[in-house]
This record gives C-alpha cells, sequence and structure tokens, in this order.
C-alpha cells in the first residue's frame, strides 16, 4: 500500500467555499485513500459565530476520505497559529503533509502531483516545497510540466518533517543579514511585493506565517517545485477572504493530466524565473483595470 501524505485543511468562516473545495478534493485521485485533518478556528466575534457554526456543519458531513480528524479550535487564533500549530502536529506524526486552505479548489490529479513530487525529492535537502499552484504565465506551453523557482507560495502546498523543522518564526532573525541585493534577490527584482510584507509583518499590520516560511527557503537557498499548469484554483480571490481582495489576475485552469516529468537537477529553472518575473511585474494592468480592481475592492468592504 502506498504512503500517502495526510492532507491538512485549514477553515474558518466562509462555509460555500469550504464546501466547493471538500467536493474538489473528495473528487480528486487518491482522496479516497488520505487521512485528512481538519482545522477550524473559532469566531473572532459575535458576529463570526453563525459562518463559523455553519462551516463545521459541513466538515462534520460524512465526507468520503479513509480518515477525517477534525480539531475545532475554542477560540480564534488567527490564520497564522492555526497553521503553524496545525502542520507541526501532523508533520512530527507522519513526516509529510499536503496542506489547502477553505478556499483553494485542488485538480482531479492534484493529489497525485503533491504525493509523486513528495516521493521524489524527499531525500533532497534543497528541495522544501511542493507548490500546487502556478501563476498563468505567457507561453506557459514553452516550460516543462515541473520546475524550480524560490518562492515558497502558500496556495496548496506540500512539505516533509526535514524542511518544516527549519522553519524559523522570528522576523528579525530571519532579516538578520538582508541586505539590498537579498532584498532584490528576495523581491525577484523588485517586481513582486514580499519585501513590503516583510515591512508590515514588523510594523504588526499582517500576520503572515507564509512570508516567513518563504524567507525561511530563501535564507537556506530552498527550492519549492511548481507545475507548469495549476493544480490549485484559489476561490478566495473574490475579496471574501481575511487576507485576500477581488483580483482576477490570478485566475488559471485546473490541469487535467498528471505531471510525468520531475526534474534531476535541482537548480531553479531560468525561464520559468523570467516568465513568473513577467507576470509579476504586469499582473496588475493599465491604470484602467487597477481603477476596476479598487473599486471591487471598496464594494467587498461594505
Amino acid at each position: 500500500m502506498r504512503d500517502l501524505a495526510p492532507i491538512i485543511i485549514f477553515t474558518y468562516n466562509r462555509p460555500q467555499h469550504t464546501r466547493q473545495m471538500l467536493q474538489a478534493l473528495e473528487n480528486a485521485e487518491l482522496a479516497q485513500d488520505s487521512e485528512v485533518f481538519i482545522f477550524s478556528d473559532g469566531a473572532k466575534n459575535a458576529q463570526a459565530i453563525e459562518q463559523v457554526n455553519k462551516v463545521r456543519a459541513i466538515i462534520a458531513e460524512p465526507w468520503n476520505f479513509k480518515k477525517i480528524t477534525i480539531c475545532e479550535r475554542e477560540r480564534n487564533i488567527g490564520l497564522a497559529q492555526n497553521v503553524i500549530t496545525g502542520v507541526t502536529e501532523v508533520i512530527n506524526q507522519y513526516g509529510k503533509v499536503i496542506v489547502l486552505e477553505d478556499d483553494l479548489k485542488i485538480a482531479k490529479v492534484g493529489l497525485r502531483y503533491f504525493n509523486d513530487a513528495l516521493d521524489a525529492y524527499e531525500e533532497e535537502e534543497k528541495v522544501m516545497e511542493i507548490s500546487g499552484y502556478m501563476y498563468p504565465v505567457k507561453d506557459s506551453n514553452k516550460l516543462p510540466e515541473s520546475f524550480f523557482f524560490r518562492v515558497a507560495n502558500s496556495w496548496g502546498w506540500a512539505t516533509w518533517a526535514r524542511a518544516w523543522n527549519k522553519y524559523n518564526t522570528d522576523i528579525d532573525t530571519l532579516i538578520a543579514d538582508f541586505d539590498n541585493e537579498k532584498i532584490k534577490r528576495f523581491s525577484i527584482d523588485h517586481t513582486e511585493n514580499f519585501w513590503k510584507q516583510v515591512q508590515e509583518y514588523k510594523a504588526g499590520k499582517i500576520n503572515s506565517w507564509a512570508i516567513r516560511w518563504y524567507l525561511t527557503l530563501f535564507n537556506h537557498n530552498g527550492l519549492a517545485l511548481y507545475p507548469r499548469q495549476s493544480m490549485i484554483q484559489n476561490m478566495g480571490t473574490d475579496g471574501s477572504g481575511t487576507h485576500s481582495d477581488a483580483d482576477t489576475a490570478y485566475h488559471v485552469e485546473l490541469a487535467t493530466q498528471p505531471v510525468s516529468y520531475f526534474p534531476k537537477e535541482i537548480e531553479e529553472n531560468k525561464e520559468a524565473y523570467e516568465a513568473i518575473k513577467y507576470f509579476y511585474k504586469h499582473r496588475k494592468g493599465s491604470l484602467w483595470a487597477r481603477a476596476i480592481r479598487f473599486a471591487k475592492k471598496q464594494w467587498n468592504k461594505k
């Protein structure tokens, strides 16, 4: 019997997204043979109680997985702490994990991709994450079926205990020796706002586990494996998420074919780096497109 990675799901207060996520996961290959752990965060306030209870009713339904373990937090601990403690708890027991959040829709071949990649790179110290999401880059057909890139992606991912054990949550230690050259490399030649996220975390404006995870990979010269065609669709870019705004720039078509090629050379793919950098630089589009997104963002706040 194949040693499949357990799947961890983090939920909060979005019942519609949670149901869609679980339906897609249930339909994925290998789902019926996989163990699932669901961590349901508690309500932040009285207004959130009803939605949290709806989510908990959904996750309690008889979903068709090998086994489901549900942890309902008594109070709201926030996404960052929920992820860090949840992943640590499960990975210490199983040695590897696949991680999803309530707004992520997985491709039918997504679990096969994660498990194949986890098996392929289990002993490769430099490979620290398997990313399920892939950006809708220009001319993606010119890229290999899978490739390495430096950025840790939080939209559906997998890792091993050997990598997660290196995770450092202390931001000051993580950026202690950052100079202008490191900041440039970290932010992909200043095309993405990763360094801004670091500054916002330090200022207490955001509480991101993901930027600290990427910093951990970066400081260890680690790499993440990406698929050419995304295994994950983020439904949360409709503006309903805690840390997301309405945005169609990240919309993708889910993969329908399994990945058969995994690179043997453990190094960042130059063509993929340039394609993703181009996407980062141009994803916001014209001023008109930005104005429309801003209007949607304001509308969602009402």
